[in-house]
């Protein structure tokens, strides 16, 4: 049985201490009842805080959930998410926590004494409100989510507080000590973004309406540099910036207000969430969740996302789909509820040139596999190697770096290297190239022996592995992460195993793999006294392969099987009334794995001498995403229709799976089209025009896989309702419902996110990748150049009928010879100038939000290594050219 408080009969008192004023608004939307929101300043304990209550209005109780924000936000970071989740049946509190947004206070990180009894005077709030359910009284039925700062108080509230029955923390720490000391090493630039941003002007903000300085705070010096944080804390982290290492004492207090204090008391479902593209809370530290919560008995799930703190894709959408998914579950106690896998992961679908970042597609496991599932050992060459720390620890070598790590990360998953090692600082030893492709999932290992010259034996080491093409020399840092390592006592050498960072990530055939070890690296503090260090690898390099793992997702969208099929008028039309050509060319039996290959195709307008499609060839193969992409009247409609044997070309060919296509061809019942909507009865249900179409196709009612269609198109108790009652949003989930009927093995897709909604884009957009993931295969014509960027991994550009480039998104983008380089703060324009003039820069210029590099003989890495070097306070580094500007320059700006 579940503990429960002994305080319930005194939340009148409680609430008379929490008492502040409220005002309730209205949050409008289209389709549900209005969210309500009320405002309140709460009093505990003499700090203010601020927070938020939002309700759907309905009546009845229902769960509650509390929902924080990340470290330097506030409350109306979340406002959204909870708004959301309000829509879904959840009375949702939000809260600014100490030190941030209106709320008075120090910010504590999360003290158990102060933030997280905080949150337990908040459970007693929701207690006594009327619309929050009841286990018994005083003990509300809630959970609790967040992100990074929001995450560890959902843990740390379940640690404390028995009342919490579920809880979804996100990119957050397990034991803040290990996330800021990793093995003794003293994260340098995170740390000083945290105590900056207590410095911050919305933390500050609420320092000025508290009116006096609180009890207890630092001197004026001292808040200088420290903020609104408490005096310990300011103490600890200017001890640790002056020596660069951190001591026991700071070690203990981190300790202390991390999750893992009271890890042996979190025995609620919790959904994990981590981030791959993350320096600072990273994989390893949602893993020691994961272990510890299983161990006591708690249902677990983990989901790696693609983003993280370094940037990167957060997946948002998708992430609280599943969060509500995972309450309705444990806090509605909805047993039919598919909450997901135990283990998913996201990995690299296509390109979205935009940001440089990576679209997504899943893998899933139903057991979490850990970070040291299905190893493999990978011999290391090379002989002892000696190296140099170099004093002052400078210059240092570059891999992961707040803000501007995202970018990278994304970059490196697509090929692309930007890490940056000096010469005579870092040894290096490399495995022999890949046979076959190897996908590690999880912590690679080595033993090694390590040397000092250090007058106490000591070393402070940097390990990281490179994935290195065929020529040798192109390497990218997988999630440009890199593992510290402190090592004492190795004047006469010493053994060491080092753990290098969680990743997931594949090498391609004839790539290999190389360990790195450096002296110094820029995201830490290293020993600012010159010494030797000399390292020799004492065994393989064991890698994580997670065979488990399996591509198709188990928790899907709601369509995610597949789309589209004939549209009504074009399947009678085909299957019903059309004829076959007299004399159809014979079977290819060499394309017969090929969807398509269209040669030589060209089309008059009738009456006229203009062609609407001339001589147009390309190819598409089996799992690609091809996006169809060209300015109005350049021939794409026409080519659909020729392709799905509406029309007939006037000369050339088009074949699918080796089959030629004419009207009525047998090959084309493989073929699924969305073309241009489908037409329904409107008197007639959901359901009974999808029992009437597939009658119409002639086909055995079993090939029809309806449970399945219905099911994705997740229309509810609306399949049952006439058409004509549906909305426009609706009417295109049925179409592609109908569309889906049969899971056809080509899939045509004519703009299909007319008349759906953000959320629904991003839910079809993962539909295309995942249905070209099952070794089916999408041709999507889109005018939304964002969408087919993040959707397509191969594009045919088409202008005024003719081809005009045919290839992969990042061949036709391409990352281009000019970079945008983010800053932090404005440079003067001598600086500018000294960066115009370096060797192999054609041209640098300012732009919003920082300079526009073009390079003209040198390569991102070397551009990064000169920026450093000059003091350029970088913030984000990535290609500026789009998918839009590549789209223009073909089309000479037709569109």
């Amino acid at each position: 049985m579940r503990l429960r408080l002994p305080r319930w009969a005194a939340v009148t008192a409680v609430l008379a201490v929490l008492a502040g004023a409220g005002t309730w608004t209205a949050v409008a939307t289209d389709e549900a009842p209005p969210v309500r929101r009320a405002d309140r300043a709460l009093d505990i304990d003499g700090v203010r805080v601020d927070t938020s209550y939002f309700t759907d209005g309905s009546g009845g109780r229902r769960p509650a959930v509390l929902l924080g924000h990340g470290f330097g936000g506030s409350k109306e970071d979340v406002r959204a998410q909870a708004e959301g989740l309000a829509r879904d049946g959840y009375a949702v509190l939000t809260w600014s926590a100490r030190g941030f947004g209106a709320s008075t206070g120090e910010i504590g990180l999360n003290d158990p004494r102060h933030e997280v009894e905080d949150v337990r005077k908040l459970i007693d709030w929701l207690a006594a409100r009327p619309e929050v359910l009841l286990d018994e009284p005083g003990d509300p039925r809630v959970g609790v989510t967040g992100a990074s700062y929001g995450g560890a108080i959902s843990l740390l509230a379940a640690g404390h507080d028995p009342r919490v029955d579920a809880i979804a923390p996100q990119i957050t720490y397990w034991n803040l000590a290990d996330a800021l000391f990793p093995n003794g090493v003293f994260k340098k630039l995170w740390a000083g973004i945290f105590f900056s941003t207590g410095e911050s002007p919305a933390a500050g903000r609420a320092d000025r309406t508290a009116g006096a300085r609180p009890a207890g705070r630092p001197g004026a010096a001292q808040a200088a540099s420290c903020g609104r944080f408490t005096t310990e804390l300011c103490s600890l982290y200017q001890r640790v910036a002056v020596s660069g290492k951190p001591d026991p004492a700071a070690r203990a207090l981190l300790e202390a207000r991390s999750p893992s204090a009271v890890g042996s008391r979190i025995k609620v479902p919790a959904l994990l969430v981590q981030g791959r593209s993350d320096s600072l809370f990273t994989l390893a530290q949602s893993d020691a969740m994961a272990r510890t919560l299983t161990a006591n008995g708690a249902p677990v799930a983990v989901d790696w996302i693609a983003g993280g703190h370094d940037g990167g894709d957060r997946e948002t959408e998708r992430v609280e789909r599943r969060i509500t998914t995972w309450f309705d579950r444990w806090l509605k106690r909805d047993t039919s509820v598919d909450t997901g896998p135990a283990f998913r992961v996201s990995r690299t679908g296509g390109v979205d040139s935009t940001d440089g970042q990576a679209t997504l597609r899943a893998a899933t496991a139903d057991r979490y596999p850990g970070l040291t599932s299905g190893t493999t050992d990978l011999a290391l060459g090379g002989p002892p190697q000696t190296f140099a720390n170099p004093p002052g620890a400078a210059p240092p070598a570059v891999s992961a770096v707040p803000g501007l790590g995202g970018g990278l990360s994304g970059l490196s998953s697509l090929g692309v290297g930007l890490s940056l090692d000096f010469p005579g600082q870092h040894a290096r030893f490399d495995a022999a190239p890949q046979t076959e492709s190897l996908r590690i999932t999880g912590t690679p290992t080595v033993r090694v022996k390590v040397t000092s010259t250090a007058a106490d034996g000591s070393a402070v080491l940097f390990a990281k592995v490179y994935d290195v093409g065929p020529d040798g020399r192109q390497q990218v840092l997988p999630a440009q992460l890199v593992t510290p390592v402190r090592v004492e006592g190795a004047k006469a050498g010493k053994g060491v195993t080092l753990t290098l960072p969680a990743i997931d990530h594949e090498v391609e055939a004839g790539h290999r793999l190389r360990l790195v070890v450096a002296a110094t690296d820029l995201g830490y503090a290293s020993p600012a006294v010159p010494a030797g260090y000399t390292v020799a690898v004492e065994g393989p390099l064991t890698v994580p392969t997670a065979p488990g793992l399996s591509t198709q997702a188990a928790a899907l969208p709601w369509w995610v099987w597949g789309l589209p099929l004939l549209g009504l008028a074009g399947a009678a039309a085909l299957l019903l009334t059309a004829r076959r050509r007299a004399s159809v060319p014979a079977p290819d039996p060499e394309l017969a794995a090929v969807p398509l290959q269209i040669t030589g195709l060209s089309k008059k307008y009738r009456g006229g001498d203009r062609y609407s499609v001339r001589d147009l060839s390309f190819r598409v193969e089996q799992g690609q995403v091809l996006g169809l992409l060209g300015p109005n009247g350049a021939g794409k409609t026409t080519t659909l229709r020729m392709l799905m044997g509406l029309i007939t070309p006037d000369e050339g060919e088009i074949r699918v799976f080796g089959q030629a296509i004419g009207p009525g061809a047998p090959v084309l019942s493989r073929v699924g089209a969305f073309v241009e909507g489908a037409g329904f009865l409107p008197h007639l249900s959901g359901r009974e025009n999808l029992d009437l179409y597939w009658k119409a196709t002639g086909r055995p009612a079993e090939d029809a896989h309806v449970d399945e269609a219905l099911r994705i198109a997740n229309l509810g108790g609306a399949l049952e309702r006439a058409v004509r009652t549906y909305s426009q949003g609706m009417r295109q989930r049925l179409a592609l419902a109908q569309a889906m009927l049969g899971l056809p093995d080509l899939l045509i897709l004519d703009e299909p996110t007319n008349g759906l909604d953000p959320p629904q884009i991003r839910e079809m957009r993962e539909v295309m990748i995942r249905y070209a993931a099952g070794g089916r295969t999408v041709i999507v014509s889109s005018h939304l150049l964002a969408e087919v960027e993040q959707s397509c991994t191969h594009l045919v550009v088409m202008d005024r009928g003719q081809l005009v480039q045919a290839g992969p998104v990042a061949e036709i983008t391409g990352s281009g010879d000019t970079l945008l380089v983010s800053l932090a703060e404005e440079i003067d324009d001598a600086l500018v100038a000294k960066i115009d003039a370096l060797t192999g820069i054609g041209a640098a210029t300012r732009a919003d939000g920082g300079l526009l590099v073009r390079l003209d003989g040198t390569d991102p890495t070397a551009l990064i290594g000169e920026l450093v070097r000059l003091d350029v306070p970088l913030t984000g580094v990535g290609p500026h050219r789009r998918l839009e500007d590549a789209f223009l320059t073909l089309i000479g700006g037709a569109a």
